[in-house]
C-alpha cells in the first residue's frame, strides 16, 4: 500500500500492491473516487487492513 499525492495539498489517493503482477493498483476511496482527502485515504487503508475478516 502506498499513498499518492494529488495535484493540490489536500488531494490524496491510495494504491495497493498486487503481488501477482508486481504492480500498484489505485484503490477507490469512500468518496467513490480515486482522490480525496488524506483522511479518506487513511480510512480506506484502515478498513482494508484493520477489520476482522468475518465482518
Amino acid at each position: 500500500m502506498r499513498p499518492r499525492h494529488g495535484r493540490s495539498a489536500g488531494t490524496w489517493g491510495l494504491a495497493l500492491h498486487l503481488a501477482s503482477s508486481i504492480e500498484y493498483q489505485d484503490a477507490i476511496l469512500p468518496t467513490s473516487g480515486f482522490a480525496g482527502t488524506s483522511e479518506h485515504a487513511l480510512d480506506r487503508a484502515g478498513g482494508l487492513y484493520l477489520t476482522a475478516p468475518g465482518i
